[in-house]
């Protein structure tokens, strides 16, 4: 795989690209592996030590890593279609959680939504400061529809050596389809099409 995604203002200093794939859970094997796949970009924090109230420029540079890191996600995808979608921040301790907020907020959302082909739900998310190698827990929801039960899900993402205190760690999280066995009925992912108010 080419560098899976660059950016010309943030500073970069590892990227990551993990993949995960399920064939069956209690011995019932599917049709339909689950694949998830987490991308994540260890970035430079110039705000870190210090209080800036403007935070406009994670704000401004967050749509094209957002779009960059959707197309890998695509690519470690490979021949499955992205259902499902989360994303999260890790701040180093030298930073504030706003810090991580602002790269992941509606800019990066709508172009990563763009790249994906679309989405008409919110991205689920979840932040936090934390130390090198800290775990992070981040949700999935179905693109469409937060109300399509089958596909609440999540991805754990341990980061080694990152992010350090001066960093900040963004990650975005795709599925191909609900979880393995899925049974408990609500709204499915064909019932989506037409409906209103399910953002």
């Amino acid at each position: 795989m080419n560098a899976p995604f660059s950016h010309n203002a943030l500073t970069i200093r590892r990227q990551f690209v993990l993949v995960e794939t399920s064939l069956a859970e209690q011995g019932v094997e599917s049709d339909l592996p689950l694949r998830k796949v987490a991308v994540a970009a260890v970035i430079k924090n110039p705000y870190a030590g210090t209080y800036a109230e403007n935070l406009d420029f994670f704000i401004r540079e967050s749509a094209a890593l957002g779009a960059s890191m959707a197309k890998a996600g695509l690519e470690a995808m490979g021949p499955y279609d992205i259902e499902s979608y989360g994303k999260a921040a890790i701040i180093g301790l030298a930073g504030e959680q706003e810090h991580g907020i602002a790269l992941i907020t509606t800019p990066f959302g709508d172009a990563l939504r763009a790249a994906i082909g679309g989405g008409a739900a919110w991205i689920s998310s979840f932040s936090k400061r934390a130390a090198p190698g800290t775990p992070i827990d981040v949700p999935l929801a179905h693109k469409h529809a937060l109300y399509v039960r089958s596909h609440y899900d999540g991805m754990t993402v341990q980061l080694p050596d990152a992010p350090l205190p001066d960093e900040v760690a963004i990650i975005c999280c795709f599925a191909n389809r609900g979880r393995l066995n899925h049974r408990l009925g609500g709204l499915a992912a064909g019932e989506i099409e037409g409906l209103d108010g399910l953002r």
